[in-house]
């Protein structure tokens, strides 16, 4: 006899969120461990922006790519290979002897560690009915900010106790367990044995024998997605167009708030080791905040999900204009706070625009959809990011703090006009079946679907 876990989809993204700590540990490393590395292999700061560079460049191109390796060979085993890709690669890093290995192995790891938002939505979208996308999409994406967070105190440890080499060597072999928790543990819904009926039909998974096999090959086999299709498509530049004025927030605070807090701000490294990972804490809180937010209108107001996602990214565009003033207020710790308002505000309305593929396009397309929605977003935040790099010297950080406060705004109001959301014919009969009886209107509250 079966055992059978409650809230099992829960304990999926459960495992993909471990598995999306480890990508953001071996991303933070060379980070961390630069000021030893630059000086143990006598790398200049140049040779390092070009290294930095590589990843940046190559991590937009393996988003689309990821994705359509999972939409193609099936999510248990594309994730794995990507899971396994970055952790020896991350490995490799500590066997490098110069900065042309570390060139190299930044990009391969650009191209690796693109794989986890398609593969999240890819997991959202089978797992999870169209109203809890939202809340599943933060969950899974607290792991990027627990991956920062945890990156220092382990990677300092490795170094203090053995070496950087060994530092790479532990996070990479971290990752390379996780992968192998992930074969043997993920399945697709159809193919659980411990799903239970109840939430079987509550996800939309047929308890039929024969159906459920059929819908497992259609996963694990399905259909070749058509790029060309995909961008011809308005509802696809509706959330890719969002994300590209949206990620540059992202960046600016993986990337550039600690040199604004010691250049501009004077804080020492001490300083900055105690204030810098605050907007990423932030940031959890907004993860799970955006989709709670869109949850909470569906069933308190009845709103349908793709309205309510708009309004939870209005929201976060409204607070987002916030980061405006970091560089105009004076007291430090004040744009302290405002970089953890807009660390907040960024996740709140990044989730539930990332969890929108899983709503607008089918099943079988939702990884290669995240994947060329993501390759848009990076040319948003690397492009930002270059502009930053070649004036920020000349004008100062605020006038970019200032654009990044209404980009926002701008992804709102596409979001608003563009986005034309139709219901899914397999999630209205899943929702009508769970909430039979009930006042909610099945239509509106399953809003969103094929194309």
């Amino acid at each position: 006899m079966a055992i059978h876990v409650k809230g099992l989809r829960w304990w999926m993204i459960g495992l993909l969120t471990i598995g999306t700590i480890t990508n953001y540990l071996a991303r933070s490393s060379l980070g961390i461990a630069a000021p030893t590395v630059l000086t143990e292999l006598g790398i200049s700061t140049h040779e390092y922006g070009w290294i930095t560079g590589a990843f940046l460049v190559m991590y937009p191109i393996g988003a689309p790519l990821t994705g359509y390796l999972m939409d193609r060979a099936g999510l248990r085993v594309g994730f794995m290979i990507c899971g396994v890709a970055w952790s020896l690669i991350c490995m490799m890093h500590g066997f490098v002897s110069g900065w042309v290995g570390l060139f190299v192995l930044r990009g391969l790891l650009g191209l690796a560690e693109a794989a986890f938002i398609p593969a999240g939505m890819r997991a959202v979208a089978y797992w999870f009915p169209s109203h809890e996308r939202g809340l599943a999409a933060g969950g899974f994406n607290l792991g990027t900010s627990f991956g920062a967070i945890l990156a220092p105190p382990l990677i300092g440890w490795s170094i203090l106790h053995y070496d950087w080499r060994v530092a790479f060597v532990i996070a990479g072999a971290l990752g390379l367990v996780w992968a192998g928790f992930w074969f043997v543990l993920y399945r697709h819904p159809s193919e659980h044995k411990a799903l239970s009926p109840k939430e079987a039909e509550y996800i939309g998974v047929s308890p039929e024998p024969e159906t459920a096999k059929r819908d497992a090959n259609a996963a694990n086999n399905p259909g070749k997605p058509s790029f060309r299709t995909i961008l011809r498509t308005r509802n696809f530049w509706g959330i890719a167009l969002p994300r590209f004025f949206a990620d540059p927030v992202w960046g600016t605070l993986v990337y550039w708030v600690p040199l604004y807090l010691y250049q501009a701000r004077g804080f020492d490294l001490k300083t900055i080791a105690l204030t810098a990972w605050l907007p990423f804490v932030a940031a959890d809180i907004g993860s799970v905040t955006g989709g709670a937010l869109s949850m909470f209108l569906h069933k308190r107001f009845s709103t349908p999900v793709i309205d309510g996602k708009r309004w939870a990214f209005t929201l976060g565009a409204v607070l987002m204009i916030g980061m405006a003033g970091v560089g105009l207020v004076v007291n430090p710790m004040t744009a302290v706070l405002l970089l953890c308002l807009g660390g907040f505000a960024h996740q709140t309305l990044s989730v539930t625009v990332i969890s929108m593929s899983a709503d607008l396009f089918p099943k079988r397309e939702v990884a290669t959809v995240t994947g060329l929605v993501s390759f848009v977003a990076g040319l948003g935040n690397l492009g930002f990011t270059l502009v930053i790099g070649l004036l920020v010297s000349r004008v100062g950080f605020t006038p970019f703090f200032i654009v990044l406060g209404f980009l926002d705004l701008i992804g709102a109001t596409v979001l608003w006009t563009v986005v034309k959301p139709k219901p899914v014919s397999d999630e209205v009969a899943s929702f009508a079946r769970h909430h039979e009886g009930s006042a909610v209107p099945v239509a509106a509250s399953c809003a969103g679907g094929e194309r």
